[in-house]
């Protein structure tokens, strides 16, 4: 491993242990020429997953595309990145355990809007206003009824 402060190649593993998420190692390790110590992860490496959008095309997924669907709604709420963070992972644990080689956005879809519901009813609207495509405010009361009377239910 390569030293991210001095470029030199000599480093060892003074420490390793598994990640929060329990997916991933994390190792400590320290630079043999400057003596300066950084973190790593190791992380199983899987087959690419292949998204189906909603026109049949395909591309290969992409956790960036996934965190801008998720913090687009929560701008200006009360939700911390680490939040977010934390929803993406169990959202990819989801759905990378479904032993799929491909995923249909509308699957995606849904687990983020579950996860929103769960974050932040504001944050959850929103995403549902563009996800189902409202096209009127009569569509977008709906689904705020929907929200009240099943909040009402708890």
């Amino acid at each position: 491993m390569k030293c991210p402060f001095c470029s030199a190649e000599d480093t060892k593993v003074i420490d390793s242990r598994p990640a929060d998420d329990n997916s991933s190692i994390r190792r400590r390790r320290q630079c043999e020429e400057c003596g300066k110590r950084f973190t790593t992860y190791e992380k199983l490496e899987t087959i690419p997953l292949m998204v189906i959008k909603k026109d049949d095309t395909r591309e290969a997924y992409d956790r960036n595309k996934l965190e801008a669907s998720m913090v687009v709604p929560c701008h200006k709420r009360p939700v911390s990145i680490e939040e977010i963070s934390k929803a993406i992972d169990e959202i990819e644990n989801e759905i990378f355990s479904l032993g799929e080689r491909e995923v249909t956005t509308r699957i995606i879809g849904e687990k983020v809007m579950q996860k929103l519901k769960e974050l932040d009813e504001v944050a959850y609207v929103r995403f549902a206003s563009v996800y189902r495509e409202f096209k009127d405010a009569e569509s977008f009361v709906a689904e705020i009824g929907k929200l009240l009377r099943n909040g009402k239910k708890k």
